[in-house]
């Protein structure tokens, strides 16, 4: 019997994992759960789609946008990574919003908090002590939670939420990034009124067909990388949430030196310093996909290697290793090209070992 000291256990997503997973290892941890991706996007796109709790809560957020101001997103780590997709798919079809750090905007922010419209939060445990802090000191009716626990704090105190549908995670974020992003991507159609139930399925279908594929050349992508001073991954639009996120999955896994940067970043400063101990994976993906072949070639003249993602053939050669990913429609690509740098993760920890233990249960919550 437990005693009064004693609390329950506070089980990653609120579920108790199952005892077979418990004695998993990072890498064990880290490849099943990339490889639920489709699954689990599956599940949300036909939730998000035909669930009427969550069409109605939708529906309620495209009422709240109506109000004048800017359509906030916020969130820290690969949440914030996510809500990228969601902000840059309403500023491309002319409505303003931005991408916010949401501890950056609970220190600085929040006395403009009532300019915007709507503003989301998006977080996987619904725990963080900023989140909580968040939706504690903001006005509920005007706030949208994307979130991944419904047992949480956040979930509880939300009045308006929706579900990332990815399950219990125990590694560095894969799945919850994934579905989380698409959480983003339809919620922002949704505000549009735009269809978007054909594009979210052509997207799983490429992240079905080329995750295998991809996987099967880690070994590969990690050789050509290997001996690299530092990985830097960028990317432009959603996909620049792709770069963060894989540069955050490549240091948390695996503790090598990895660095986002959208490609105009890149270019004003950092290349400057490319030479033979330096590899980019740049993801020429998007509207904007020709800039990133140009910094590719400019980051070979300079002697550096590139790991080009893109849907156009390239040719391999010894510092160039090309990836065709096939195209979908803007923002889904901050999807679709998380799968390089997760299968590039995969195979460094595979042969250096991983540094992140899985995690079944959360910690202490603060700032």
């Amino acid at each position: 019997m437990r005693s009064a000291t004693q609390t329950s256990p506070r089980w990653v997503g609120g579920v108790e994992p199952p005892k077979e997973l418990l004695s998993a290892t990072g890498t064990e941890i880290l490849e099943l759960e990339c490889r639920q991706q489709p699954e689990k996007l599956r599940t949300l796109i036909e939730a998000y789609s035909s669930d009427p709790t969550v069409c109605e809560e939708l529906a309620q957020l495209r009422q709240l946008a109506q109000q004048p101001g800017s359509v906030l997103f916020l969130g820290m780590g690969a949440s914030y990574c996510s809500a990228i997709a969601g902000a840059t798919h309403l500023q491309s079809h002319g409505r303003s919003s931005f991408v916010l750090d949401a501890g950056e905007w609970l220190h600085y922010g929040v006395s403009t908090w009532k300019e915007a419209s709507l503003s989301i939060l998006l977080t996987t445990s619904g725990e963080s002590a900023e989140l909580v802090e968040l939706m504690k000191s903001g006005t509920l009716s005007r706030l949208g939670l994307i979130c991944n626990n419904t047992a949480s704090t956040c979930w509880n105190l939300a009045e308006h939420r929706l579900p990332i549908l990815a399950g219990p995670e125990y590694g560095n974020a894969t799945k919850t990034y994934t579905n989380a992003t698409a959480a983003a991507i339809i919620t922002a159609a949704e505000i549009l009124g735009q269809s978007w139930i054909e594009e979210a399925r052509h997207a799983t279908n490429v992240v079905t067909t080329h995750l295998d594929k991809i996987f099967a050349q880690r070994s590969e992508i990690e050789t050509f990388c290997r001996g690299a001073a530092n990985i830097e991954i960028i990317g432009r639009g959603a996909a620049y949430g792709a770069a963060i996120m894989g540069a955050l999955t490549i240091r948390e896994m695996s503790g090598f030196r990895a660095a986002p940067h959208t490609g105009a970043g890149f270019k004003h400063g950092p290349n400057l310093d490319v030479d033979a101990t330096h590899v980019a994976i740049i993801f020429a993906l998007g509207r904007a996909a020709s800039l990133g072949v140009k910094l590719a070639q400019e980051c070979n003249r300079r002697g550096g290697k590139v790991v080009l993602v893109s849907a156009e053939e390239h040719e391999a050669t010894a510092t160039l290793y090309p990836i065709k990913l096939e195209a979908v429609a803007e923002p889904w690509e901050g999807i679709t090209g998380i799968l390089v740098p997760q299968a590039l993760t995969l195979a460094m920890i595979e042969r250096n070992g991983c540094r992140l233990p899985p995690r079944f249960q959360y910690g202490v919550m603060e700032q």
